[in-house]
């Protein structure tokens, strides 16, 4: 193991037990998580992913998939403060950081008091995100990179951890602001949600209609996560798997590839940002999986929902029909 994030060399033994508790531990929570949402197997883990990374998802589904039941759920397993926003085009970004109201005391002396708005959670819950206006998702691109927000001149930290966990509606796009690439670059993940296979919504469809529904536990809480999100970042990388990240990333970027299917249909490609998400991932799947340091399978496996929202394909590429998933499917199968 090469990478500088390694264990600490003076207490392996103790921080190995620790990685091994914290892989138990997501065990439990992905079994609480599962008793409420049937069938998306590969979207829990990659919220998971999410949560353990210390970053924030953006669930991509038709409605009535259970993504606000998801965020709730991840909210109550985590221990976390959860509040939810629904995203319209006349939503303002007091309404979401919050306000300053002038308030006068009883010898008639004014003063502003900061009153602040549902960002101040742990996990928030933003529906339909692309149909808030720009200027609300500047704001909320402030929270999501900074952890804090600034209202009237004053910088008010937001509580610790703070992920956000957003929703898009791939079908009604009328009426609707697309994401600015440098919003969609701070989503840690993009987690595609499809639909439960028949086996799946027949036990959802019989768990959900009857007198009584399953709900989730609490299996952590927000300090315990925070430790875990600091230990995550101490586990040991490969240089096998470092060079994978490197190649999968570089090679997507109309500058620094070889493939000619790059250099003719992106438009744009990942950042170094990509780079850093798909480090934290694979080391967030390699725990909940139970192992100790990732592998280059766990590369591959998170390419596609760390990428596939940090480039775009050009004009010719689409007349073509190709797609993005078809241009990661290459970078993958080229440089592993």
């Amino acid at each position: 193991m090469t990478d500088s994030s390694t264990l600490d060399s003076a207490s392996p033994d103790r921080q190995l037990a620790e990685i091994d508790a914290l892989g138990d531990r997501m065990g439990k929570i992905r079994l609480q998580v599962e008793r409420v949402i049937f069938g998306q197997q590969h979207v829990v883990d990659q919220a998971l992913i999410t949560i353990l990374a210390g970053g924030h998802g953006l669930l991509i589904g038709v409605p009535g998939l259970a993504k606000t039941k998801l965020v709730e759920t991840l909210g109550t397993v985590f221990g976390l403060e959860d509040k939810r926003i629904q995203c319209t085009p006349d939503l303002m970004p007091a309404d979401i950081v919050g306000s300053e109201v002038l308030e006068e005391d009883a010898s008639g002396k004014r003063s502003f008091r900061f009153l602040p708005g549902p960002v101040f959670c742990q996990v928030l819950m933003a529906d339909e995100i692309n149909r808030a206006s720009p200027r609300t998702q500047s704001a909320l691109l402030q929270a999501m990179q900074e952890q804090n927000v600034t209202v009237a001149g004053q910088t008010h930290a937001l509580p610790r951890p703070f992920h956000v966990l957003a929703t898009q509606n791939p079908l009604e796009q009328e009426g609707t602001y697309p994401l600015p690439e440098a919003q969609l670059d701070r989503f840690l993940l993009q987690i595609d949600v499809g639909y439960p296979d028949a086996e799946a919504e027949r036990r959802m469809l019989l768990a959900t209609t009857g007198a009584g529904e399953e709900t989730a536990s609490a299996v952590m809480s927000g300090e315990e996560l925070i430790a875990a999100q600091a230990l995550l970042r101490r586990l040991p990388v490969g240089e096998s798997v470092v060079e994978a990240i490197l190649a999968i990333v570089r090679a997507g970027r109309r500058e620094t590839t070889e493939i000619e299917e790059v250099t003719r249909h992106v438009a744009w490609g990942p950042g170094p940002r990509a780079s850093q998400a798909l480090m934290l991932a694979v080391r967030a799947r390699a725990v909940i999986q139970g192992r100790i340091s990732p592998s280059v399978d766990d590369v591959i496996a998170l390419a596609h929902p760390v990428l596939r929202h940090r480039m775009a394909l050009n004009f010719a590429a689409r007349a073509e029909g190709v797609t993005l998933d078809s241009v990661i499917d290459r970078l993958c199968d080229r440089h592993l």
